[in-house]
């Protein structure tokens, strides 16, 4: 007999809640002599989330819109080496370097966004033909190896690099995860604030009715891929300041990350319902949950077991809607 869905465990939101909580829970029943009630533990949790949150971010954008990006882990590594290049060996200044690469995920992006929207090709074939072609460019710009400071012909690394990897307010926040916070604005105002947020929920909700409706479906899938480039972009530059270096072989797995952020939270993989808001809090769970497994000493198969484990638990328990 089918039990139904307590009343206040039917929003998404409220589901998504709970399962911080038990993690947290989890993080204080296993405190690991008292580390996770250290600030410090927390801040280095935020700033090892970053950059697959900011990835997060765009994928929320393109899943809402019903679709997928499994490039944005090879195009994080494709704009952290380019950023490594144009900086470092190049001496190109930060700010020109900064706006070349973020123009770059744009674009990247955009081609991803109209083969699926013009095309009309599975967003799942389009991205994952991207993901092969971003690592492939990434490693043919770094010449197989990794773009550091310590290459022959290297200036130094730029103060950019370290700037962008400090911790300010008092050591207490790292750059990065205010840069996380300002993705996860951007994209709260992207969605709630116009006319592409309320375009992106009726085309993954029924992109036929939403055409018919007057809603221009192409050009909003685009959108939702370019923006996710551009994400994928900013996370990025942000790995090559945290790493010191741009690896052509950094980021994979990344997307998986991401989508596991976005399911978690609770937003709809079929689309059209959902929000950055729920995926921050899966962000959160799962930095809590990893981080409370490598406190108490867990290898990294294990973590990635349960990791693996709980993404379809969290699936269930967002199914069992109302």
């Amino acid at each position: 007999m089918h039990r139904p869905v307590p009343t206040a465990l039917r929003s998404p939101p409220a589901r998504a809640l709970l399962a911080l909580a038990l993690v947290i829970a989890l993080g204080c029943a296993f405190p690991q002599e008292g580390a996770f009630y250290r600030w410090g533990t927390h801040r280095d949790l935020l700033r090892e989330i970053a950059v697959a949150g900011i990835l997060s971010c765009g994928m929320t954008l393109v899943v809402l819109s019903g679709g997928i990006d499994l490039a944005v882990g090879s195009l994080l590594a494709l704009s952290a080496v380019s950023f490594a290049l144009l900086t470092i060996p190049l001496g190109v200044g930060a700010l020109a370097a900064v706006v070349a690469v973020l123009a770059l995920g744009l674009a990247a992006g955009a081609v991803s966004g109209a083969l699926v929207a013009r095309a009309r090709l599975q967003p799942f074939i389009v991205t994952l033909a991207m993901m092969v072609f971003a690592r492939g460019l990434a490693k043919r710009l770094a010449g197989g190896r990794k773009v550091s400071a310590y290459a022959a012909g290297s200036s130094g690394l730029p103060p950019f690099f370290e700037q962008l990897d400090a911790r300010v307010l008092g050591g207490n926040v790292a750059v990065v995860t205010l840069v996380l916070f300002a993705c996860v604005a951007v994209t709260a105002l992207v969605l709630r604030r116009m006319r592409l947020g309320r375009y992106l929920r009726a085309v993954g909700g029924n992109a036929e009715a939403a055409r018919l409706s007057g809603v221009p479906v192409r050009r909003v899938l685009i959108a939702a891929y370019a923006l996710s480039g551009l994400f994928a972009a900013v996370a990025g530059i942000c790995q090559a300041a945290q790493e010191t270096h741009g690896d052509p072989e950094t980021g994979m797995g990344y997307e998986l990350d991401a989508i596991a952020m976005v399911v978690i939270g609770g937003t709809s993989l079929s689309g059209g319902r959902g929000g950055v808001g729920l995926t921050l809090i899966g962000v959160l769970t799962i930095g809590y949950l990893r981080k409370i497994l490598s406190l108490n000493a867990f290898s990294t198969e294990t973590r990635l077991m349960l990791t693996g484990a709980i993404i379809v638990g969290a699936a269930l328990f967002q199914k069992g809607r109302a």
